[in-house]
């Protein structure tokens, strides 16, 4: 965090406040690229090294890639080339790498650009040429490259509509990848010439589907354009005829397995949610915590979690336990007001409601990515925070709890108490990290 949680005047809540942005931070730090990249990164090989990089750590991996080749292998910039794209305030200088700043969640003509060059630079990879791909969370709207005849303002209205609709992740990749022309494979078939394509991945996705992260660029795709045209159908996204003609046609399937372009391709997967998640249940346990992990792959609607964490967490007090439920995953919001928030803040609301200023209990919620939902910007909150003291304050402050979650405004809601979590951008992502303090 580089910020401390505000006091709040009560002792027992400002220990517990310490102790969840301190855990927080390790979760955080375990999955930089400083730390987890370089004991995944090749030898280089005679001929160039290709860097692409894309994604909230689309910057920093290729800053890390691109000091570890210079520094211990000597590689010059004749050696490395490439380009990265991430988050506007996400870029990181890379020397022999351009780096490029653009749009997230809703791609913008940056990103359009960027991609036609990470294209145009994949295909031409010779035979004594690797490409490494440094992929991370937030690479499905940084590289963004329309097909067909679709036009960017007909892609950001498909992107946010699916958005709004409160589909999952996997939903939102399998209808992207059918409308994209470097998603769900087509960057290897780009790359097919080189003498190798090696991926490294930072997941941020349930179950750490290679499909899934930033939708698959560089590996066989199981969805289809069924599955996309049924996804689209039922979660009532209007589709413009550019669209229609795309998911209509056969000869824009994805490629699947078996197909050549994969034959000298390999993926890794080099940090995961659960990575995070464990970090952070080390200090816990060393505070004297029992550790209970709800998992690192949990969906579903923000709210609702929520109610069942806080029901699970008065059982353990009851119980008289002592202990840290930890859980990770990409929880969703169906948008029904006109307020502004993300999941992780929604959860936080719904939490220190259901909570109902019960003594003892703290929680965090933060994406750990530095940003949850917001307008895009690098400046959005990460999440809230939630003590026994969050309704009083709030309520205190002319706030009604309910009604701001009913209206979807959990960013003005801890805003006005000073409980928005802000760590900045951290240039990774591993999805969310919740932290439920009993006791």
């Amino acid at each position: 965090m580089t910020v401390k949680p505000p006091a709040v005047q009560d002792a027992q809540a400002d220990t517990l406040r310490t102790l969840l942005t301190g855990f927080l931070d390790e979760a955080i730090a375990a999955a930089h690229p400083v730390k987890c990249l370089p004991p995944h990164l090749p030898p280089p090989t005679p001929g160039r090294l290709i860097i692409l990089g894309a994604g909230k750590a689309g910057g920093s991996m290729a800053a890390v890639a691109s000091r570890f080749y210079r520094e211990e292998h000597g590689l010059g910039e004749d050696r490395i080339v490439g380009l990265a794209v991430a988050r506007h305030g996400y870029g990181q200088e890379a020397p022999g790498i351009r780096m490029v700043e653009a749009g997230h969640p809703v791609p913008d003509a940056a990103g359009i650009e960027a991609t036609k060059e990470t294209l145009r630079i994949a295909g031409q990879a010779g035979p004594e040429d690797e490409v490494l791909v440094l992929l991370s969370g937030g690479g499905s709207a940084n590289w963004i490259a329309p097909a067909g005849d679709l036009t960017l303002p007909e892609k950001q209205a498909i992107t946010k509509a699916l958005l709004r609709s409160g589909a999952p992740i996997g939903e939102i990749n399998t209808v992207r990848k059918h409308l994209s022309r470097i998603k769900g494979g087509r960057l290897a078939m780009a790359a097919r010439n080189a003498r190798s394509i090696l991926t490294l991945a930072i997941s941020d996705v349930p179950f750490d589907d290679p499909a899934v992260i930033a939708s698959g660029p560089t590996v066989p795709d199981p969805s289809t354009l069924a599955e996309a045209r049924a996804i689209c159908e039922r979660r009532a996204i209007p589709l413009p005829d550019a669209a229609r003609v795309l998911l209509n046609n056969p000869a824009n399937e994805t490629p699947k397995a078996g197909d050549p372009a994969f034959a000298r391709a390999e993926y890794r997967i080099i940090a995961r949610p659960i990575d995070a998640l464990e970090a952070a249940a080390a200090p816990a346990r060393a505070a004297g915590y029992e550790v209970v992990m709800l998992g690192s792959d949990l969906e579903g609607e923000a709210r609702e979690v929520a109610a069942e964490h806080a029901r699970l967490a008065r059982e353990i007090k009851a119980a008289g336990r002592k202990a840290a439920l930890i859980s990770g995953g990409e929880l969703t919001v169906t948008i029904r007001g006109e307020g502004h928030g993300g999941p992780n803040q929604e959860y936080a609301l719904a939490l220190a409601i259901a909570l109902d200023g019960e003594a003892g209990i703290a929680g965090i919620a933060a994406d750990t990515d530095g940003t949850d939902g917001g307008r895009g910007e690098a400046t959005d909150p990460a999440g809230g925070l939630v003590d026994p003291t969050t309704l009083a304050r709030a309520r205190a402050a002319g706030l009604d709890p309910a009604a701001m979650l009913a209206d979807n405004d959990s960013t003005a809601f801890f805003e006005r108490i000073g409980d928005l979590v802000r760590p900045g951008p951290t240039r990774t992502n591993v999805n969310d990290c919740r932290i439920i303090l009993v006791g």
